[in-house]
C-alpha cells in the first residue's frame, strides 16, 4: 500500500473501532498499490492530515487486503474518500484530488 506519511492504517479488524467509534471526525483513503492516483494523493493526504489534526483524523485502508470494509461501503474505485462523522459516512468522493479541492470539500463535510 502506498503509505502517506503520518496517516495511520485500518483494517477489516479494526475499522469499526478505529473510525466509526466516536471522536474525531475521520477521512478514510480506500486506496491499492496498483491505483497511480493514489500515489499522487499521498502528499496531499499527508499534508491535511497534519494541517487538520485538530479537526479531523486521516486514515488509509489497502481494499486488495480488507474487502469486507471495501465491500460495506460499495468501493468500486481508487481512490474513493469517504468522510466519517459520529461513525457515520457524511461524504463520499472518487479520484485524486489537489489539496485545495480536498480541503474545501472536508469544510462542507464537517459543517454538514
Amino acid at each position: 500500500m502506498i503509505k502517506a506519511v503520518g496517516v495511520d492504517e485500518v483494517t477489516d479488524a479494526d475499522f469499526d473501532t478505529e473510525v466509526r467509534g466516536g471522536g474525531l471526525p475521520v477521512l478514510v483513503e480506500f486506496t491499492a498499490d496498483w491505483c497511480p492516483p493514489c500515489r499522487q494523493l499521498a502528499p496531499v493526504l499527508s499534508a491535511v492530515a497534519e494541517e487538520e489534526r485538530d479537526r479531523i483524523r486521516v486514515v488509509q485502508i489497502d481494499v486488495d487486503a480488507n474487502p469486507v470494509i471495501t465491500a460495506r461501503y460499495g468501493v468500486l474505485a481508487m481512490p474513493t474518500l469517504i468522510v466519517f462523522r459520529d461513525g457515520e459516512p457524511v461524504r463520499s468522493m472518487v479520484g485524486a484530488r489537489p489539496k485545495r479541492r480536498l480541503l474545501e470539500e472536508l469544510d462542507d463535510a464537517l459543517r454538514g
